[in-house]
């Protein structure tokens, strides 16, 4: 799904109109954006958890040449299904 089809979708299920809806989810995405980068963890009810973890630093192998490179380490975004999704995904 793309946004202009979550906006159509949102909008039509609250009854607003799609510029109102677009203006609520991007506001939505700036508040997530803000909180992870801050390094907090944000849960939202009955989906999950979103958290910035850090990945270490790593060297691999190049299969071929068998040439070292290291991978620096970074930031990445983890997320964590809630028990309510786990249990949806069960009896689908």
């Amino acid at each position: 799904m793309k946004t202009k089809e979550l906006i159509q979708h949102i909008a039509t299920s609250t009854s607003t109109t799609k510029t109102r809806t677009e203006e609520l989810l991007n506001a939505t995405v700036a508040v997530l954006q803000k909180e992870l980068l801050a390094g907090k963890s944000v849960q939202l009810q009955h989906f999950g958890t979103l958290e910035m973890t850090r990945k270490n630093a790593r060297t691999v192998v190049h299969p071929k040449t068998k040439e070292l490179t290291t991978i620096p380490e970074k930031m990445q975004l983890s997320f964590k299904v809630s028990n309510t999704i786990k249990e949806v995904l069960k009896n689908v």
